[in-house]
C-alpha cells in the first residue's frame, strides 16, 4: 500500500491538461509544500524547507482542476505517494509523485462557487437536485413561520434578534 499525502501546498504554475490516446484527461499540478515559521525573536514568519511535487489527477477530476486552479494558489491536497521511473537517453530517472485524489482551494484566501460540472449532470446524476413534483412536495411540508422555540428565529419587526441561540 502506497502512503497517502494530505498537506495544504501552492501551485507552482498553472495546471497543464492533456488527452492520452484513449482520450482520458490527465492534468500536471505542480506543487510546493513548505514548513513556514513564526521566528519569535524576531517576530517574522520564515519559510523552512520546500518540497516540490508534481501532481497528477485524471479523467474528470483533471478537467475540473484545470478549469479551477491556478498558479500562486493555496490548495488542501490529498493523494498517494508515488516513484515515477523513466529512461531518458540511457540514464534512468526517477522522482516522487502524488496521484491525486482530491484538491480543493484554501478558502482562507480565495471565494469559491461551487457547482456541479457538466459531466456529472449529463451522466443522469441528480445529486442535490430535486424533480419539480419533489420540489413541490418540500415547499408543502415546509413550515410558513419558525417554531416559538426555534432559538434562530429573528425578531420580525427588528430583522435580528439580540440573543445568541445558545
Amino acid at each position: 500500500m502506497l502512503p497517502t499525502l494530505t498537506g495544504v501546498g501552492r501551485l507552482t504554475a498553472d495546471p497543464e491538461l492533456r488527452f492520452t490516446q484513449s482520450q482520458k484527461a490527465v492534468a500536471s499540478v505542480p506543487l510546493a509544500f513548505n514548513s513556514r515559521r513564526l521566528n519569535k525573536q524576531t517576530n517574522q514568519w520564515e519559510d523552512g524547507d520546500v518540497f516540490f511535487i508534481r501532481g497528477t489527477a485524471w479523467e474528470r477530476l483533471a478537467e475540473n482542476v484545470a478549469e479551477t486552479l491556478a498558479k500562486g494558489m493555496e490548495v488542501l491536497v490529498t493523494g498517494e505517494l508515488r516513484t515515477e521511473q523513466w529512461e531518458k537517453d540511457g540514464q534512468k530517472h526517477e522522482r516522487p509523485a502524488l496521484l491525486i485524489r482530491s484538491i480543493a482551494p484554501n478558502l482562507a484566501f480565495a471565494i469559491a462557487t461551487v457547482s456541479k460540472d457538466a459531466a456529472s449532470q449529463q451522466n443522469g446524476q441528480s445529486g442535490g437536485q430535486r424533480t419539480a413534483s419533489q420540489q413541490g412536495q418540500a415547499q408543502r411540508s415546509r413550515p410558513t413561520s419558525p417554531p416559538a422555540d426555534d432559538p434562530w428565529a429573528v425578531d420580525a419587526a427588528k430583522g435580528y434578534s439580540d440573543e445568541p441561540p445558545f
